[in-house]
């Protein structure tokens, strides 16, 4: 196996775990995590409300980085990735929550940047 290919199944084995690890967590409702929807607007019991679903969504995109890694699941990655680690200094945390994070959005990125940027809406999807 060449060694791009090598690097390309490390990060989506990254990026699956990542993601079915807060999956996991998010369908539980872990309850340390009620606070960044609160610290944004949006009362405990939307929370709870959208948590499962939240899960739901990340345990599919981590299925889907392993099978196969999709262009424009890897930007929602990046994208939602991100946002998760920005609510935490936003919402109170110290910014170092965020610095910790940095792989989880990362990781993402960089398979994206392996996989090329799409450049046109078709790409999106191959």
């Amino acid at each position: 196996m060449e060694k791009q290919k090598k690097v390309e199944w490390i990060l989506r084995i990254a990026i699956f775990g990542t993601f079915l690890g807060h999956g996991i967590f998010a369908i539980m409702i872990k309850q340390s995590w009620i606070p960044y929807f609160t610290s944004i607007g949006f009362s405990e019991s939307t929370a709870i409300f959208l948590l499962p679903i939240i899960g739901m969504i990340d345990v599919l995109v981590a299925i889907s980085v392993l099978v196969k890694p999709i262009r424009a699941v890897l930007i929602y990655a990046t994208i939602w990735a991100f946002a998760t680690a920005l609510i935490r200094p936003i919402s109170g945390d110290p910014i170092w929550d965020f610095v910790e994070r940095s792989a989880n959005w990362g990781a993402p990125l960089a398979l994206l940047f392996l996989k090329n940027i799409p450049k046109n809406f078709k790409e999106f999807f191959n």
